[in-house]
């Protein structure tokens, strides 16, 4: 049965997890360790929380904070009580999170105090930006400072609220209540908000994690973050259908990765291909025994053939898929297959998920046939609800028949495997992460000195690509390049940062004003780095 008729939403999920898989390991994250039917219980006093905070069916809340087993808590006792969820990238500077809390008008924030040195609830004072509907912020770990509430006295609030209370709640969220809000930024430089519900979340991650092959037993190190669908809903919400562990890692470290591996003899690790280059390349991969690796899903960026062989060769990869999806189509659109050879799941991502339609189309949106590069669109369950609070973008994304319009470039072969060449929207992608020129262009222009400015994505060796500006100064003044990308690391999440500054006289424009972005990349070819 389809898990979206089964369990009929994540709370569902969860309770119908711990009547299967019981005391197997469900979490582990440090020193705790939690089984599927002790996840159930931190579930049901989270949701008890949420509840006596007054958190009611469709009400906003947002979680800010890295992968860690609060995060998940916190997510549980949301929609647990029927509310939406709303995850903020942590990389965010103040003003890119207030804005996304104002606008989803987020009743409640969850994050933490001192994250890489961070302490976001000062971060988000410091953007002096009102917030008249953000009742609470919740700090999940580190210090709760006056204003704030920590993370155990939220939980004991809790106590005043029946079980019963908030299982009847659970059973009260239904497959097409609103799940989630992930903000996606586009070519207009403001992100939107992607809507999506309960039961897509299940059906279209049951869909992903029987094609990738993952298992009850499974152990999953989840690098991927949290607040992107590779990381929430590829990650732990798969696991709680498979009956696989979940494994968080915060941040990154190759080194970190590998020793984790090792303890906790992890069996599926998926992440944009960079990662598994660092470990490939690492100098001190043969002190870790890594023999447990089976799976890996990659994409989000090129996948060099040779890595796919190097990772089956060298690591003990039985399985490694790519994939392609964006947030509007709630994370997923095509996936490779196990059986698939190397060079298909290198040089394309995949072919249509089951019981879903995606074509390449021309300009007036019909069907081009096979080996002709169009736009991508796709059709079905996994499609978004639409964009919050913005019926104009969501028309413009999801014509009258349904189809969503990707704004992706690419080339379907005679299988009906898709093969990604360009990107209408104009986003380049640094290390797995989505980077939107018009919305780093905004926020460029505020310095002091920049007059016009124009962002393209350039090669990069580690990330894949990274952002280059060219910058026309202010009469009268000068911009160093330096001086700006530091300037830039304290306005926007340093992925968005340019990595290259060029200072020119001005930018090429065609006849109607337009900036002749195809110039810019040809320069930035002859440009010293």
């Amino acid at each position: 049965m389809r898990a979206d008729q089964q369990w009929g939403s994540v709370p569902g999920l969860v309770a119908g997890a711990a009547d299967r898989f019981g005391d197997a390991e469900a979490l582990v994250d440090g020193p705790l360790r939690l089984g599927f039917a002790g996840l159930a219980e931190v579930a049901e006093a989270s949701t008890r929380s949420a509840l006596a905070a007054g958190l009611g069916p469709g009400d906003t809340a947002a979680i800010w904070a890295p992968n860690i087993h609060e995060w998940i808590a916190a997510a549980l006792g949301v929609l647990g009580a029927g509310g939406v969820l709303v995850p903020l990238n942590t990389r965010f500077k103040g003003r890119e999170a207030a804005d996304i809390l104002g606008r989803s008008r987020a009743r409640l924030l969850f994050c933490v105090n001192g994250f890489l040195g961070n302490d976001y609830p000062a971060v988000l004072a410091g953007a002096g930006v009102a917030l008249p509907d953000l009742e609470r912020i919740v700090v999940l770990r580190g210090e709760a400072a006056e204003g704030t509430q920590g993370w155990a006295d939220w939980l004991a609030a809790g106590a005043s609220v029946p079980a019963t209370e908030a299982r009847k709640r659970w059973s009260a969220v239904s497959a097409d209540d609103l799940s989630d809000i992930i903000f996606t930024s586009g070519t207009t430089g403001q992100p939107k908000g992607a809507m999506a519900t309960h039961g897509q979340t299940l059906r279209v991650f049951q869909t992903w994690a029987e094609v990738v092959g993952l298992r009850a037993g499974d152990r999953y190190l989840v690098v991927n973050p949290f607040f992107h669908t590779f990381g929430y809903k590829a990650g732990w919400v798969a696991c709680l259908l498979q009956g696989a562990t979940i494994i968080p890692q915060a941040v990154f470290d190759v080194g970190e990765a590998m020793a984790r591996i090792a303890e906790e003899r992890v069996t599926v690790l998926p992440g944009p291909p960079t990662l598994f280059q660092s470990i490939l390349d690492s100098p001190d991969r043969d002190r870790y025994d890594l023999s447990s690796l089976r799976l890996a899903v990659t994409g989000a960026a090129v996948v060099p053939v040779e890595l796919i062989r190097r990772m089956r060769d060298e690591l003990t990869f039985q399985t490694v898929v790519t994939a392609y999806g964006l947030t509007e189509a709630t994370g997923t659109v095509t996936m490779c297959r196990p059986e698939d050879d190397a060079e298909t799941i290198a040089t394309t991502s995949g072919r249509a998920i089951p019981d879903t339609e995606t074509r390449v189309v021309d300009d007036g949106g019909a069907p081009l046939p096979s080996g002709e590069a169009g736009e991508v669109v796709t059709r079905g369950y996994h499609v978004m609800r639409g964009y919050l609070d913005d019926p104009a973008a969501t028309a413009e994304a999801i014509d009258a028949d349904g189809w969503l319009h990707t704004g992706d470039i690419g080339v379907m072969d005679e299988r009906g495997y898709l093969r990604i060449t360009d990107r209408k929207k104009d986003l380049f992608i640094v290390g797995g992460f989505n980077a939107y020129p018009a919305e780093i262009e905004g926020v460029l222009l505020r310095h002091p000195g920049v007059s016009q400015v124009a962002v393209i994505g350039v090669p990069d060796k580690r990330l894949g690509e990274v952002g280059m500006a060219f910058v026309v100064p202010r009469p009268g003044r000068t911009v160093g390049g330096d001086e700006l990308i530091a300037w830039a690391r304290e306005e926007m999440a340093n992925y968005k940062v340019p990595r290259r500054v060029a200072v020119v006289d001005a930018l090429p424009l065609n006849a109607s004003g337009k900036v002749l972005k195809t110039e810019l990349r040809a320069a930035a070819t002859s440009t010293p780095q």
